[in-house]
């Protein structure tokens, strides 16, 4: 499916063959993928499709001088993976459309697409086609095809007012490590999670299939812009408000490791993005069901849902004021 012209022959041969070996017998839903004008999905009976896609942009999403290229190919396709987590469901396949410099049509490219394909096998989701094209910045779509079963994609419009509002994992880790990174950290240097978190992402694809298969979670999306910009969303889809209870809140400072001083842990909290971690409700009723961590990941409850539409944060002296919107806003200046 890469459209191609002579100039474009051995750049699209490379990605095809870097994929081919590590995709063969491994088509359950393809019934036709790389090397003609479209790829050919075959649903599987019982399941619904799920469609998402996300931008990866140089000087936006990722800094060229930064960012490992192994680490851009894996986080390009576990941004929109986690759109699929979200959902409660199992990602198949991808396209991938790729815009680069010929600068970086060599040992660049080599690494990206390393990460790439590990993070393809990580999450078994095959490279179906996509595009490239040629432009200074580097620019990366890709897009996710998935599946759920019939009737249980947990969608964000589902939280009624007394549902619990529970998040996975440590919240504002993965800004941690994009500040890291900028103080000039590396994973060689320091094995901090934080910045692993950040470079390395991984969505919660088995603990999100687990909350729709038992049918806990009432509406769910996964956390990318920060707390205080997309529980919003949230409560804007499911016609509620929310409280806060900041003392609840996962901390990065509280995980028990050493940490850089300098840091406004709530704020990384409340409006640090890329954590791709899960935001849920769930019925109060059905809290004793969960369990502290899933898959050693914390699970942990963080406030409610309630019928007024505003959004507070209870402080840890009990007084309540707005949850401001201060997460990540390409359009905010």
């Amino acid at each position: 499916m890469f459209r191609r012209n002579q100039d474009e022959n051995s750049l699209v041969q490379r990605i095809e063959r870097g994929f081919a070996e590590k995709q063969a017998g491994n088509r359950m839903t393809l019934k036709l993928g790389l090397g003609d004008d479209a790829a050919l999905f075959a649903p599987r009976s019982g399941y619904e499709t799920i469609l998402t896609c996300d931008w990866f942009l140089e000087g936006t999403h990722f800094l060229r001088d930064k960012h490992p290229a192994d680490a851009v190919g894996w986080k390009c396709l576990a941004r929109s993976v986690s759109d699929i987590a979200a959902m409660g469901g199992q990602p198949r396949c991808f396209l991938l459309s790729l815009a680069l410099p010929k600068s970086h049509t060599g040992r660049w490219l080599d690494e990206f697409l390393h990460g790439l394909r590990r993070a393809a096998r990580r999450f078994c989701c095959l490279l179906a086609g996509g595009d490239t094209t040629r432009r200074e910045e580097i620019l990366i779509n890709v897009t996710v095809v998935g599946e759920v079963r019939e009737g249980r994609a947990v969608l964000r419009s589902g939280a009624k007012p007394g549902d619990v509002i529970l998040a996975s994992g440590r919240l504002g880790e993965a800004e941690l490590g994009l500040q890291l990174l900028r103080r000039g950290e590396t994973l060689a240097g320091r094995k901090d999670p934080a910045l692993k978190k950040h470079l390395y992402p991984e969505p919660r694809l088995t603990l999100g299939r687990w909350l729709a298969e038992k049918r806990l979670a009432t509406a769910m999306m996964d956390l990318s812009d920060g707390l205080s910009s997309d529980l919003p969303r949230l409560c804007a889809a499911s016609g509620v408000g929310a409280r806060i209870e900041e003392a609840q809140l996962p901390l990065v400072s509280a995980s028990g490791n050493k940490r850089p001083q300098g840091f406004d842990w709530l704020h990384l909290a409340l409006d640090g993005g890329d954590d791709y971690e899960l935001l849920f409700t769930v019925a109060k009723s059905k809290v004793g069901s969960l369990p502290d961590f899933f898959e050693r990941i914390p699970l942990t409850a963080i406030g409610v849902i309630t019928k007024d539409r505003a959004l507070l944060l209870t402080g840890k002296r009990g007084l309540e004021q707005p949850l401001a919107n201060a997460g990540w806003d390409p359009f905010r200046r």
